[in-house]
């Protein structure tokens, strides 16, 4: 089987909500990179998720669309993770908080909620660092 029917056979295998998640990932990591944040799917670059938390036009941003934002956010922190430590995402396509409540099952078996994290970090400020979140699972 050629590399292209591979690719398409692993994207179309793939559930709406996981889809949704690379998506908003990706557009997320574009939407920063294009306001001068230096994102980078590594735990240093969680720092610069940090300071879009922390800077008043960011929280205007989260402030106009919190869903799509914090989503967006939330699917950008799961990626880095699979990518520093290793996992897979768990998603219910059935679920009706299922873009809430997405979790990315690590290779070392733990479980983070990666949307609900950005939830928390909006709301409680840097007491929810999402650099310390990332950091801790080491």
């Amino acid at each position: 089987m050629g590399l292209f029917k591979k690719l398409f056979r692993s994207i179309s295998s793939k559930s709406k909500l996981e889809k949704d998640i690379y998506s908003a990932s990706d557009w997320i990591y574009k939407a920063l990179t294009s306001s001068g944040y230096n994102v980078s799917y590594s735990v240093e670059g969680m720092k610069e998720i940090d300071r879009f938390f922390d800077n008043p036009s960011g929280r205007a941003h989260i402030d106009s669309k919190p869903g799509t934002i914090l989503f967006a956010l939330g699917s950008f922190v799961g990626e880095t993770a699979i990518k520093v430590y290793g996992g897979e995402w768990i998603v219910d396509d059935e679920d009706p908080e299922g873009e809430v409540s997405i979790a990315v099952k690590l290779t070392n078996g733990s479980m983070i909620f990666p949307v609900i994290k950005c939830m928390e970090r909006y709301k409680n400020g840097g007491e929810d660092s999402i650099f310390a979140y990332l950091s801790c699972l080491k």
